[in-house]
């Protein structure tokens, strides 16, 4: 009996706190920040400029924003209202709640916890000027064998007045009845320095781990670094289409890492062209070959070629085709791949 009571007064005690709580904070008296693809969060803004929002949000805390990525809905502040007339027996009229209050408050949802705008807001709060794109792709399949894929990427970039700046990481795996056949980590990166509207020079380092390598039916694990140092020229600087076209140098340095370990290193000269298009339906289609002339031996080639869909501000999925033959160092492995990721833009 003593149990029931203390459970009924605790259970009280906790109704008249949380109503003396909506009671100091009605519906509405926050201000609410608005994501270009719809989401939303609740809370006080800090500072607003031209460039910028810094918004103090009731469950995240302090997010920073770009002032072309979100909106504010400023709070709305109740008007004053004349005390209500007493009623017999010394009670007040309490006001009826109507369900448009009611469907105002904030509800701590999953989705509010994991919030794809949140994220991406604090992401690029903490990346400053660099752009860039977290990619996955998946795939597991079972018939007559057991297969299972990985692909991890991250890309990031950032843009000067006559300097650009990329750097790239990609994860390669996939294994067939629990047997590595693909096992690859390549990182690579690009400077693209522009002397004027036209000319421009470059330098593209890369270096590839593959672990799961195979030559003529021979393990030939290796480490590869290449360096491609080029000049061209840019037959096109539109903002909607991007032409560029030039020659570079190439310094190949192969590690094997199996059987006899040995280094090799050998210069090739390239060709190479790049295309960037931004098309309707917020798409965009970018390109880049590259041409090894080898004197007495197979000519080198490599393409790549990417189509890319925003489907919302935060979100996009890219169908990518990639191929790779006869690279110069004479033991890298060639491929060709078609694959479709989804990434997360910030």
């Amino acid at each position: 009996m003593i149990f029931r009571k203390l459970r009924g007064a605790v259970r009280a005690a906790v109704g008249l706190w949380a109503a003396m709580a909506a009671a100091a904070e009605p519906a509405g008296s926050r201000d609410t920040l608005v994501f270009k693809d719809g989401d939303r969060v609740h809370g006080a803004v800090v500072q607003r400029t031209p460039t910028e929002i810094v918004f103090r949000s009731d469950r995240f805390g302090e997010v920073r924003v770009k002032a072309t990525d979100a909106v504010i809905i400023p709070a709305v502040v109740p008007a004053a209202k004349p005390a209500a007339p007493a009623v017999a027996g010394g009670a007040k009229a309490a006001a009826p709640r109507s369900a448009a209050d009611a469907a105002d408050e904030e509800r701590l949802t999953l989705w509010d916890r994991f919030s794809p705008g949140v994220l991406t807001a604090r992401v690029r709060s903490f990346m400053g000027p660099w752009n860039g794109r977290l990619s996955v792709a998946s795939e597991v399949v079972s018939d007559v064998t057991d297969r299972d894929t990985l692909a991890v990427e991250t890309n990031l970039s950032r843009k000067w007045a006559k300097n650009e700046v990329q750097l790239s990481a990609r994860y390669d795996y996939a294994e067939t009845d629990e047997v590595p056949t693909t096992d690859v980590l390549r990182t690579s990166g690009s400077w693209r320095h522009d002397f004027s509207k036209a000319r421009f020079a470059q330098y593209r380092p890369s270096f590839e781990i593959n672990r799961a390598s195979r030559l003529r039916g021979v393990p030939n694990d290796y480490l590869l670094l290449q360096q491609e140092i080029g000049v061209g020229l840019q037959l096109s600087t539109l903002p909607t289409r991007k032409v560029r076209v030039g020659v570079a140098q190439n310094l190949f340095d192969l590690w094997k890492t199996t059987g006899n370990e040995e280094h090799t290193s050998r210069g090739v000269q390239s060709a190479f062209e790049e295309i960037e298009l931004k098309l309707p339906w917020r798409m965009g289609l970018t390109q880049r070959g590259v041409w090894y002339p080898v004197n007495g031996d197979t000519d080198g080639f490599e393409n790549r070629i990417e189509l890319n869909k925003k489907l919302t501000e935060t979100l996009s999925a890219a169908l990518r085709h990639e191929i790779r033959r006869d690279n110069p160092d004479g033991n890298a492995q060639d491929y060709t791949r078609l694959r479709v990721m989804f990434g997360l833009d910030f």
